[in-house]
């Protein structure tokens, strides 16, 4: 019951500061441009400063290879989450247009704007290397493999046309920012104490910022956009239910020596809402851009009711 009660305060903390977000874009007191700008200040600059720092604070060279466990466990966890998820598109149907988005629903969750604050805020800072584990793995798997699903399901798309393939789509800022302070901490370069004392201040903003972005977000969908439909459930089953469930077995059968923070954070991770891009992606590929929409604003919102539930398995 306590974790329940842990949970529930924990989130409703998170939502009092989306609500700003979406209090503040409604009135007109934030610009049209503001969210790109907040997404570019966030994505390329405070976010890789906050991991960098984040690495070098809590992880060590021997917990580096400790943590090497982990990325097997999630790359296993996606692998069959997309099998399961392209059987489902098979089984019942997903039209053209919708099956990219319902693929990358179900496997790929957002871990920048809702995983990596709510991590922060259930387990604190310490489960930050377990989280960065997670994140290197979703990272990997959207832009290595989900983006694949979104232009092969282009309507529009000439069958005979070959896929390129972009390679700086899997070097985004924070993954940079993670993978130069592997080096660091590899190579034991010392960091002046005022650059990390920058560095921290800067990356401060990551979790507050976030959380105004994902109120920006659903204020410029509109709450009225929320709908279920067939498609829609069935991809929020998946985010919500099936992939958690098969990072709790994986875990279960080969995770028994893992300890419990890494476990629980890899979990929750597991569970997070559907990425924000998705409509971005969706409408470049000429895809169903308002089904999109509605499976990002519905998971991001039902996430308040998943996550203290999910709380009782971890």
């Amino acid at each position: 019951m306590n974790a329940f009660i842990t949970s529930v305060e924990s989130v409703v903390e998170i939502i009092l500061v989306i609500a700003l977000g979406y209090v503040l874009r409604r009135s007109g007191k934030l610009a049209d441009s503001f969210k790109g700008n907040i997404s570019y200040l966030i994505m390329n600059i405070a976010l890789p400063l906050s991991i960098f720092v984040s690495v070098l604070t809590y992880l060590t060279r021997d917990k580096l290879v400790s943590l090497s466990g982990g990325l097997v466990f999630a790359a296993a966890s996606f692998a069959v989450s997309y099998v399961l998820a392209y059987l489902i598109t098979k089984i019942f149907k997903i039209r053209v247009g919708r099956r990219g988005t319902f693929i990358n629903m179900f496997v790929n969750a957002n871990t920048i704007f809702i995983g990596l604050p709510l991590n922060s805020a259930l387990f604190g800072p310490k489960s930050m290397p377990y989280f960065l584990i997670y994140y290197v793995m979703n990272t990997i798997s959207t832009w290595a493999i989900g983006i694949f699903f979104f232009s092969s399901d282009d309507p529009t798309r000439d069958k005979t046309e070959k896929q390129s393939f972009n390679w700086k789509k899997l070097l985004p800022m924070p993954l940079v920012g993670f993978l130069i302070s592997i080096v660091v901490l590899l190579l034991a370069i010392p960091i002046p104490g005022w650059v990390s004392t920058t560095f921290s201040m800067v990356g401060g903003i990551v979790t507050p910022m976030s959380l105004i972005y994902i109120g920006i977000i659903l204020a410029d969908a509109g709450l009225k956009s929320i709908h279920f439909d067939r498609d829609s459930i069935l991809a929020l089953i998946g985010r919500f239910i099936i992939v958690p469930a098969v990072m709790i077995i994986i875990l279960k059968l080969f995770g028994g020596s893992m300890p419990k923070l890494e476990s629980s954070t890899l979990i929750i991770q597991a569970a997070a809402p559907g990425l924000a891009v998705l409509p971005i992606l969706v409408g470049q590929n000429h895809g169903d851009v308002e089904y999109a929409t509605n499976v990002v604003t519905t998971s991001t919102v039902l996430f308040v009711i998943v996550v203290p539930i999910l709380m009782q398995f971890v």
